[in-house]
């Protein structure tokens, strides 16, 4: 709904095109990300601190954990000074490898929080409190990249290849953390393979064709005409190509001029 709700208000809000490809690649991404919610497995049962504490510990959480966290700096440091304001999925990979971390502290605070009103001391054990840094720590970044995102790319591309992306590495996360991959089914697995399939295609048909003006009234004529539908460019597209043409090319004439 997020997905649909925000391709919607940007378009009559802000002004910003989507055009007939856009909208078919969000109802795509979302008809795949509901697929693979629908075969993905059910959490394990998990009550206390002490467990989850026991789940984050184990070797396979581990190195996944720090490969996300490799991931995520080297897109900060390296990839988003150089390629963020040119590359729509340098900001939003940022968003989703640490929202990674963002959704399995709140689950952990979710547990945290149910203990607290059944009277375990949750505020005295040390992984409620690693859960709350972790949680300001990622949301925070999340919101900064998100924004920096938003300032410089249409909104309703932003928000499909952010679902989509956040979707993937939450189930993902989910699936390590708590094993979930072991009571899978052939129907499940091959469901969620579908589903990521449909995802990609969906983000493909809104990246690739995003600058087409392609809609339902001038369908007709692109298909009799066999030509490429006309380009538009929104403002922010066009802010950004009048700032990086500073420089002239080589065989653009130049002009001189002289003072006396």
């Amino acid at each position: 709904f997020s997905v649909l709700c925000s391709a919607i208000l940007s378009s009559y809000l802000l002004g910003e095109r989507l055009n007939l490809l856009g909208k078919l690649g969000c109802m795509l991404s979302l008809v795949g990300s509901t697929v693979m919610v629908i075969h993905a497995p059910e959490d394990e049962e998990v009550t206390t601190l002490d467990e989850m504490s026991s789940k984050l510990k184990e070797p396979g959480f581990l190195a996944y954990a720090a490969i996300l966290l490799a991931v995520c700096f080297f897109l900060i440091f390296y990839l988003a000074p150089r390629y963020g304001q040119s590359n729509i999925l340098i900001y939003l990979t940022i968003c989703s490898v640490i929202g990674a971390f963002s959704v399995s502290s709140v689950k952990g605070l979710g547990i945290a929080i149910k203990g607290f009103f059944a009277g375990q001391p949750v505020l005295q054990h040390p992984l409620t409190w690693i859960l709350v840094i972790t949680l300001v720590a990622s949301i925070t970044t999340q919101i900064n990249y998100l924004n920096k995102s938003l300032d410089i790319f249409n909104t309703s591309l932003v928000f499909p290849i952010y679902y989509v992306l956040f979707t993937t590495i939450v189930i993902t996360t989910s699936i390590i953390l708590f094993k979930e991959w072991v009571t899978m089914t052939v129907v499940d697995i091959i469901g969620t393979v579908c589903g990521f399939l449909t995802i990609i295609l969906g983000v493909f048909l809104l990246h690739a064709f995003k600058d087409m003006d392609v809609s339902l009234g001038n369908l007709p004529q692109v298909l009799q005409s066999g030509q490429q539908a006309p380009v538009t460019r929104d403002d922010k597209n066009v802010l950004i190509e009048v700032d990086n043409s500073s420089i002239a090319p080589e065989d653009k004439p130049k002009v001189f001029m002289i003072y006396t």
